[in-house]
């Protein structure tokens, strides 16, 4: 069974940092693109930050610039967003995201970050 499971998620004060983990099950990453989306209440899912199969190529989107890192351990079948110098504006709930090509697309549950003093 594919899955992808999140954590590392809760409550951070602004500025503050985390660390979220996605561990993937019932297929290896190594060929897939590894992304992180996030959603906030009413809005649109985003993208966070894509990197591929081999971890060569990372972009972000320009909101986390500076700020977040991507990072895969292909022989651990996990990727990880780094998330430091959080503000408000970052709440949202955070989805891992496996694209292996047409049909080979995954979502994990997500996880909730709530920046907030």
């Amino acid at each position: 069974q594919v899955r992808l499971v999140e954590a590392g998620g809760g409550l951070v004060q602004p500025g503050g940092s985390l660390r979220l983990s996605c561990a993937a099950s019932g297929f290896t990453i190594s060929n897939y693109f590894m992304s992180w989306f996030r959603q906030a209440p009413g809005k649109e899912r985003d993208l966070v930050a894509t990197i591929s199969g081999g971890g060569g190529s990372i972009s972000y989107a320009d909101s986390v610039k500076g700020r977040f890192t991507i990072s895969r351990d292909n022989a651990r079948d996990t990727v990880s967003l780094q998330m430091n110098s959080l503000k408000p504006e970052d709440t949202a709930v955070y989805y891992c995201y496996a694209d292996g090509g047409p049909h080979y697309t995954y979502w994990g549950q997500g996880t909730q970050v709530t920046v907030s003093s």
